[in-house]
């Protein structure tokens, strides 16, 4: 007899985490359109979380105080008895049902902690151990939620999540230096001749900040192409989505390499227009009999991988929809168009954004 997966959390707690996400988080509400209900449903329980930490966390006085609280909470969540809060009570019933690790969700506040604490990155490995908390934690949800618990197809899944956070800080080292954060290893600093406080009490581009970027962008490089087998071993209805993403993601990485690596003076944008056409080759499916298989996982988030393996409960695969019954193409690259923007939503930080400096796809191409 087929193993039944738990009861899903409550349709009226789940209207309540959606008009959260609607008021607070558009982009996520028009993104979770185009993911199956299967996933969408559970998709907004857990952001509906993570948009209350994140608000927990920004809006408090004493952060550290916040972040007990939030621990508070999965303990009851963990323990079956969420407190009487539709947010608390959908994500308790999805942990449940999921079989989400504590220790995943522990790491992802972890990264919040990281941030208010203002941590230090001496090196790369401590850079990818930040990116492990708050990008390959959503990615390792995410995958459990498509019903797919394999580990290597969980490290892809890291891998993709670590390679969009170092396009992020690729991207962002002028808004975040002037916001007194810097996510630079500071070795390489060192390295290229630069004192990293010196440098960030008054933040200049120059072409030694230029190979540090390069540097940064080359790592996120290699986990690009490393994730595509995962990507190949996800559901027929949830590839294209997550392809997308990850086009967007690394052509961010092209066009700050276009503008000479100076993400200081400005930001590198993905015009819409270019969105769309990475989208539609996302959409292509040749790109499947390409992906190479991938490598071990990353040593810095081998921990996720092992929590997901030591997990008791085992949740059911969920059964994806046959690509030939797939919903018709009308509207559909519109909406993967919003689940990048998506990806993007829950991997920025909220800082105010410099839009002096945008390089278009179609200036990049000219400048070729």
């Amino acid at each position: 007899m087929p193993q039944l997966l738990p009861e899903p959390a409550n349709v009226t707690d789940l209207d309540k985490c959606r008009e959260l996400l609607r008021n607070g988080s558009k982009s996520f509400f028009a993104a979770s359109l185009l993911l199956p209900k299967s996933v969408r449903d559970p998709a907004t329980a857990l952001y509906a979380f993570c948009r209350v930490a994140d608000d927990a966390v920004d809006l408090s006085g004493d952060p550290t105080a916040a972040l007990a609280g939030l621990h508070r909470r999965l303990d009851r969540i963990y323990a079956g008895r969420p407190f009487d809060h539709a947010v608390d009570r959908a994500v308790a019933a999805e942990v449940a049902r999921f079989a989400l690790p504590r220790a995943v969700m522990d790491a992802l506040l972890d990264g919040f902690a990281w941030d208010a604490e203002g941590r230090r990155y001496d090196d790369l490995s401590s850079v990818l151990a930040y990116s492990a908390r708050v990008a390959a934690t959503v990615g390792v949800l995410m995958t459990l939620l498509m019903g797919e618990r394999d580990p290597q197809t969980l490290a892809c899944a890291c891998d993709l999540g670590v390679a969009m956070q170092l396009t992020n800080i690729a991207r962002d080292v002028g808004e975040d230096s002037r916001n007194g954060r810097l996510y630079l290893p500071r070795n390489w600093l060192i390295e290229e001749g630069i004192d990293p406080d010196a440098w960030l009490a008054a933040p200049v581009f120059d072409a030694r900040i230029g190979r540090v970027v390069r540097r940064l962008l080359d790592v996120a490089d290699g986990l690009y192409r490393r994730s595509c087998a995962g990507i190949r071993a996800l559901p027929p209805d949830c590839r294209a989505a997550i392809h997308a993403a990850r086009l967007v993601y690394s052509e961010i990485g092209h066009l700050v390499a276009a503008g000479g690596y100076d993400s200081v003076s400005g930001r590198a944008v993905v015009s819409k227009g270019r969105k769309l056409a990475l989208v539609v080759q996302a959409c292509a499916p040749g790109w499947l009999m390409h992906a190479p298989v991938s490598d071990a996982a990353l040593t810095e988030v081998q921990f996720l991988i092992d929590a997901v393996a030591a997990e008791p409960r085992r949740a059911p695969t969920r059964a994806p929809v046959p690509f030939s019954l797939l919903r018709p193409m009308k509207g559909f690259r519109r909406r993967t168009v919003g689940v990048v923007e998506l990806f993007e939503r829950v991997l920025a930080r909220e800082n105010a954004v410099d839009d002096r400096f945008s390089i278009t796809g179609a200036e990049r191409a000219g400048q070729n």
